[in-house]
């Protein structure tokens, strides 16, 4: 009985959650301005309107340089952090790492509060750059969550024979590390970029005149005859979104068989 209660609850929830976003895609598709049952057709005159709006292109070009460094930045930090988690012993090594983690469980409001009083006590003008630094961040844990799973996988001894083979430390890590590893750094350059694509809150009191596309569309969400091409633009962020994180899944997964590991499913 209780197996059976869970399983409810499960698909309960699970229903409550999705069937927002699925009811997305049929009301991007739907010939009127009015988001109601029943429908009045069908069109793609919403998703060809997305392509004559400037400023949701200029949205688009902001969230997009800002998602590519900020997979850059912080997977190139989930690396060393990860590196120096998993192959060395120092002082305070848990609670270094435990403090670079805060941020998964930290309210973003809170952190975007705290940069912005930050900035502004340092002079420094709110702007692309600031939500790149927020959301490197944010998306550093994530990173060394998913490559410390990879860089703990990996045998010692192969790096060792690469230096008694006359290899520096740099190039073994190059050379035998790197390639190791890379399934699980292109896993981790995906799902940052997924994450600070998506992220509104961070941008919303970071962005300053460059407004990026999560806020660009929450400031149109004030005028009602907008509302379908939202959701035109909503449908293929989900498309997207999807796109990345199961490419980024696969990669993961590629590295852990790499590694020989066993996989216990998700990122986390």
């Amino acid at each position: 009985m209780s197996r059976r209660v869970l399983w409810t609850y499960a698909v309960v929830y699970l229903v409550f959650l999705y069937l927002p976003v699925a009811l997305l895609p049929i009301f991007a598709f739907n010939d009127s301005t009015i988001i109601a049952f029943p429908l009045s057709g069908f069109t793609i005159s919403w998703f060809v309107e997305l392509t004559q709006i400037p400023a949701l292109h200029d949205a688009v070009r902001n969230s997009l340089i800002i998602a590519l460094s900020t997979a850059v930045f912080s997977t190139a930090l989930g690396v060393f952090a990860s590196r120096a988690a998993t192959r060395f012993e120092f002082p305070g090594k848990a609670g270094i790492m435990g403090f670079i983690m805060i941020p998964l469980v930290l309210p973003e409001i809170i952190v975007a509060v705290s940069l912005l009083v930050v900035l502004l006590q340092m002079g420094l003008n709110l702007s692309l750059w600031a939500v790149i630094l927020g959301h490197t961040l944010i998306c550093t844990p994530f990173c060394i969550a998913i490559l410390s799973s990879s860089f703990s996988g990996l045998d010692r001894s192969l790096e060792e024979a690469a230096i008694d083979l006359g290899e520096t430390r740099l190039s073994a890590f190059r050379l035998i590390i790197l390639p190791l590893v890379a399934p699980g750094i292109v896993a981790s350059l995906l799902i940052s970029f997924t994450i600070s694509l998506d992220e509104f809150i961070i941008a919303f009191f970071l962005t300053g005149t460059d407004p990026t596309l999560p806020v660009y569309i929450w400031s149109q969400l004030r005028f009602p005859q907008k509302l379908p091409v939202i959701m035109a633009l909503g449908t293929i962020l989900i498309l997207l979104s999807l796109v990345l994180i199961i490419t980024a899944e696969a990669f993961r997964r590629r590295g852990l068989r790499k590694s020989g590991q066993t996989d216990t499913g998700g990122f986390l």
